[in-house]
């Protein structure tokens, strides 16, 4: 059976390390034999425990830290694996060189030269791929597409009344770090401009406390509730009526696959990763980015057509069945495992 070292870094929250866990848990479930080593997380280790796997946690520091490279390298003449999988740049850059096949990971338009080293190299949208055959010279056929997945698990809904929400408000969710890129100054300047809905706001970043004021400048205390990073995004997204992603960047936008397991309607904006996989009006609808005034008019019109928003949630549900369903993506993660090592 062929064995996997999964190597991440990583943030402490953001959308590449909870596929992480999602697609490593799944993997196991399926019986494939993996062992992880990753930056110390004990909330992380704890979701992988539970799952049925031991983590080797270590520091991933920066250039000078000599101590994770070599215990990288120990659990790697111990357990032998057939295969390292390095997530995103840091873990990539630590991993040393030996007799197994080396694959990184990419969430992003990273620079293709972090990954020279690597026999492998996956993104998770065909634009990044390209990206790194264009700018990085790889072939086609060490190059891959390998979709994200979302995990589509009974829930039940947040209840509305712990962040004392009506229960009959159009409830609008948007989920991610408090960072420019995200843009959620973007959506609370379009929600006071739609009086009729309430907004939560799940994560944490650098910019909570300018957002916090920025919703009392807009008069929005009353229908906006920041709930701080939580783990229960399908509980989230089942209370919840729309999710909207008002990213300036986002390369692909896992929150997007995320509401389409939940049948819950997507508005986003034009950014790299949501138009490689939005058909506007059909599976989500897409405004360009920074337009508060775009965005505000998307939220009427799924809160008021009835026939828009079935189609969306359909549309949307439709798309990750086919493309992000844990099924489909560990079929097609374990035909690509089992095709580089033979």
């Amino acid at each position: 059976m062929t064995r996997i070292l999964q190597v991440i870094a990583g943030a402490h929250h953001g959308g590449a390390e909870t596929f992480f866990v999602d697609l490593v848990t799944a993997l196991h479930g399926s019986g494939v034999e993996q062992r992880v080593v990753m930056r110390r997380n004990p909330a992380r280790a704890e979701i992988l425990r539970q799952a049925g796997i031991e983590p080797v946690e270590l520091a991933f520091g920066g250039l000078f830290d000599l101590g994770t490279r070599r215990a990288i390298k120990r659990e790697i003449a111990a357990w032998k694996p057939d295969i390292v999988q390095s997530w995103m740049n840091r873990a990539t850059r630590h991993c040393p060189r030996g007799e197994f096949i080396h694959v990184g990971w990419l969430g992003g338009y990273y620079k293709p030269r972090n990954y020279r080293r690597c026999d492998h190299v996956v993104g998770v949208t065909p634009g990044i791929v390209d990206h790194l055959k264009t700018n990085g010279g790889w072939p086609d056929d060490r190059a891959h597409f390998l979709p994200t997945l979302a995990v589509d698990e009974p829930a039940v809904p947040l209840a509305r009344s712990t962040f004392d929400t009506p229960e009959d408000a159009a409830l609008l969710l948007a989920l991610g770090r408090l960072h420019w890129k995200k843009a959620f100054d973007v959506l609370l300047k379009a929600v006071a401009e739609v009086e009729e809905v309430n907004l939560w706001i799940a994560g944490d970043g650098p910019l909570e406390d300018d957002l916090k004021r920025l919703c009392r400048e807009l008069g929005l205390d009353g229908r906006v509730r920041f709930l701080g990073w939580r783990d229960d995004r399908e509980a989230m997204l089942k209370a919840a009526d729309i999710c909207i992603m008002p990213s300036r960047y986002e390369p692909f936008g896992t929150v997007m696959v995320e509401a389409w397991a939940q049948k819950v309607p997507v508005i986003t904006t034009s950014c790299a990763g949501p138009l490689e996989f939005i058909k506007h009006d059909k599976n989500g609808l897409l405004v360009p980015i920074d337009d508060v005034a775009a965005l505000a008019q998307a939220i009427r019109r799924l809160m008021t057509d009835k026939e828009v928003f079935a189609r969306l949630a359909e549309g949307g549900h439709a798309d990750y069945q086919a493309q992000f369903s844990k099924p489909r993506v560990v079929e097609l993660w374990r035909e690509f495992l089992a095709g580089i090592v033979s």
